[in-house]
């Protein structure tokens, strides 16, 4: 199977600098492709010096969606795998491990695990915890009873796609507020395709949010739900997976002997209950508010 590696970027000469030295490794350049919001930095300069395949869009005209269907129109390739310029290999054998699954010719997606960067806190280590397990499975429509929306989980922070099923779907949503990445395996999983999770296939990905941007990611999560309604029509609502996590989150600040952090674990899930309900009222507030509360006002 031939593949190609697309990292959109911005501002992305730090991160650069340390995904990049691994990606060569084991990938020859000429398969990896960075779409560049008109980045001001030293970006174009690492990538250039790297070698790899660089194109430039306007930084107004990016678009989760939009930018990565440009560039998959720019390559040829059977497995598209998708990056984001802060994903860190965590071993050479990342992309093999991540192809494995692809053997089922059902199998359109294989995501691999993030795990937290080293010295990450425990609020910010735990969400890898909890939806990137240390075993591999296979998802399929017939799970969504059991699964729900979770059915649909990927990430195309580190994701690989099967380029044909890619393009009988139309690939990612042109515009879109967040959850691009769902978004298509939602459509894949009701044509009968099958999303798999590839546990050895890893890499260090995590964030440390604050309150703040607890409340836009929630309310841009709402919002694009509420656009998307036959999302929850097919695999049911979304609520009750914040329910599971924050009780696993509180079970693990106890067995690790952080209890001390459970009231503001509490408050942070206030927080994002309270975007996500806010964005579901998304189509009633004026845009001058939906740029305040977006994490991405430059979609309004």
């Amino acid at each position: 199977m031939t593949l190609a590696i697309i990292i959109p970027t911005l501002r992305a000469e730090q991160d650069l600098q340390r995904t990049l030295p691994c990606i060569s490794k084991v990938v020859d350049v000429a398969l990896i492709w960075t779409v560049d919001s008109s980045s001001e930095d030293g970006t174009l300069s690492i990538c250039k010096s790297y070698g790899v395949n660089t194109y430039v869009i306007k930084r107004a005209d990016f678009n989760h969606g939009g930018t990565r269907n440009l560039a998959r129109s720019l390559v040829q390739a059977d497995i598209l795998v998708y990056m984001t310029q802060d994903a860190v290999p965590a071993s050479e054998d990342f992309i093999e491990k991540l192809l494995i699954p692809f053997q089922d010719p059902q199998v359109a997606i294989v995501y691999g695990r993030q795990l937290p960067h080293p010295g990450a806190g425990p609020l910010e280590a735990f969400p890898r915890l909890f939806n990137y397990p240390d075993h591999s499975f296979v998802k399929s429509k017939a799970d969504l009873p059991r699964l729900g929306i979770k059915t649909f989980f990927c990430s195309d922070s580190f994701c690989a796609y099967r380029a044909t099923a890619w393009d009988a779907v139309g690939g990612f949503p042109e515009h879109t507020l967040t959850w691009e990445d769902q978004h298509i395996a939602a459509r894949l999983i009701a044509k009968g395709y099958k999303i798999a999770y590839a546990a050895d296939a890893q890499v260090y990905h995590s964030h440390s949010y604050t309150l703040k941007q607890e409340f836009q990611r929630y309310f841009d999560t709402g919002a694009f739900l509420n656009g998307e309604r036959w999302m929850q029509e097919l695999a049911g609502g979304a609520e009750g997976e914040g329910l599971r996590f924050l009780k696993a989150q509180i079970k693990y600040l106890q067995n690790t002997g952080k209890t001390s952090l459970i009231p503001y674990a509490l408050l942070a899930t206030a927080v994002k209950y309270a975007g996500y309900r806010v964005g579901q009222l998304e189509p009633y507030l004026p845009r001058s508010w939906k740029r305040r509360l977006s994490q991405q006002s430059y979609f309004w």
